[in-house]
């Protein structure tokens, strides 16, 4: 599902796993999706978290119908 948007940004919000209730500032993808995948480093010992888009948006940017918000749910870890 493609939406229109100008670049910029939305909120991730992390809904559960090791950074469940934080929320992250994310970059639209080039087509103007959101990320279907996101991953956040963990440590500086190459650990890293990994949450996947759930398919909800949470909320729409001001009569645009642009994503402000899309929940992500964790997915695992991967290590370097």
């Amino acid at each position: 599902m493609s939406m229109t948007t100008t670049g910029g940004t939305y909120t991730a919000k992390l809904l559960d796993g090791p950074l469940e209730g934080r929320t992250v500032a994310m970059s639209f993808l080039d087509n103007g999706d959101p990320q279907a995948r996101i991953v956040l480093p963990a440590n500086n010992r190459g650990k890293k978290y990994v949450y996947r888009r759930n398919g909800e948006i949470s909320e729409f940017a001001d009569g645009t119908g642009v994503p402000g918000a899309v929940d992500y749910s964790y997915y695992g870890a991967e290590f370097e």
